[in-house]
Parts: C-alpha cells; structure tokens; sequence
C-alpha cells in the first residue's frame, strides 16, 4: 500500500534559505505526496518564493498577522493529508534518502508512532560544523522522565503517523516548543524510534537558537512545570473522552 507524505513547515521570514530546503525535500517526494507551508505573516519574500517554485505538490497559507511558530505547525498539520507527516524547518536541508529511510522504518514495524533521527550541523553558509547532533546533545532516548529533564526530540527530525494527531493537537500555547510536547506524548501513547544516522543538515545560525539555550534555571523549571500541567491535564482529559 502506497503511503502519502506531508511534510509540514512554519515559515517566517525565510527566504534567505527557503530554496535549497524546498529543493532538497521536493527530490525526494512522490507525486502523491505534499508539501504544507504555512507562512506567518513574513515580511520578506519568501511567499514569492514559494509561489515561484510552480510546483502541484507545495500547498502555501499565509497568516494575515504573525502568530507565531505553534500556531504555524499547528495549522500546517490540520491541513495535512498524508498518511505520515514530516516537520521541517525553513532553513535546514534534507540529506539523500531521508524519506525513503524513515519510511521504512515505519513500513517495518506498524507499532512505532514516531521516528527521529540524528543531523549534521552546519553553519550560515553549508558547511558542515559538527558531524553529529547528537554528539554534541548527549545520547538519544525515548522516555517521560529522561526527556522532561533534557529533551532530545529536534522537530526538524521528527516525523510520525497521522493517526497521533488526536494527541498532539491542540498544542498547548505555554509550552516552550513544539517538538518537547510532541516527544513527551508521543512517549506516553506511542513507541519512538531513533535512527542513528544524520538525515538533514541542521542549519545553525543567530535567528535559529533554541529558546532553552542560555535560558536561566527559574525559566527552564517554568517550562518544565508547564509541560507536566499539561501533559496531566492531556491524560486526563483523554481519559474522560474514551469513558
């Protein structure tokens, strides 16, 4: 049976680096497949860009004011049609063979709901400054406590069945990303599975930092208090819904 991918993006102000990526995922997509760009009201091109690209498979919205990168991702997968959905940033590249690879892993066990993988870091320009995210991040592993702690999950990794999306959405607007909340639940109702090979180049440059990085300690116990509240409030509330 033929899976569909979507590949969902946030857009902000990404014309700097949005080409090559959309080049690298696109080569590696089927004709059914799409890819869901969701731009946030961006002040640069990159909307042009997008349009520019004349290609079936690229479905652009654009927020009429900037809502920020959740509510993006949010909306980007709600438009999602695919069997399997891959998170992607504006400004990294797909390495060879990124969705072939993730995707059977999925084909080869149905149980697994979620596939990460590791990436190279590269710089402004492309070129390759760490062979290894991980390396640098600690070991990858899956887990409630160990994630909660220090999360491993990068969303421009992630990609995982739609069928999760009644977990995942809504996405709780005081968590401190994403890709955390995401990782979190997907360890309480699904099974993740790490690839440990670089699939993407991780572009790192001085408008990508993550918002943990540098952040002071009272913040990130914040960020960690509103991650439990929600995920008990997520539990119970999907525990009310099946009785």
């Amino acid at each position: 049976m033929e899976v569909k991918i979507s590949v969902c993006m946030a857009v902000y102000n990404g014309a700097a680096y949005l080409q090559p990526q959309m080049r690298s995922i696109l080569a590696q997509l089927q004709a059914t497949d799409e890819v869901v760009v969701v731009d946030d009201a961006s002040q640069d091109n990159s909307a042009e860009l997008l349009r520019n690209l004349s290609d079936a498979r690229v479905r652009v919205y654009r927020n009429e004011r900037n809502l920020g990168v959740l509510a993006s991702f949010e909306k980007a997968m709600r438009l999602a049609q695919g069997d399997i959905l891959f998170l992607s940033d504006q400004d990294d590249l797909w390495l060879p063979g990124k969705a072939d690879k993730i995707i059977e892993a999925f084909s080869l066990n149905p149980e697994i709901t979620l596939v990460a993988s590791d990436a190279q870091i590269i710089d402004e320009s492309g070129f390759v400054v760490a062979d290894s995210f991980f390396a640098q991040r600690g070991r990858f592993a899956a887990g409630v406590l160990h994630n909660l702690l220090k999360s491993k999950y990068l969303g421009c990794t992630l990609a995982f069945r739609s069928s999760m999306l009644d977990h995942f959405l809504p996405i709780p607007k005081d968590v401190p990303m994403h890709d955390m909340w995401f990782g979190l639940v997907n360890d309480i109702y699904g099974k993740t599975h790490f690839i440990n090979q670089p699939l993407i180049a991780y572009r790192r440059h001085g408008n990508n930092l993550s918002p943990s990085v540098g952040a002071p300690g009272v913040q990130k116990l914040v960020w960690r208090w509103r991650l439990v509240k929600n995920l008990l409030l997520h539990i119970l509330h999907y525990s009310l819904k099946r009785h």
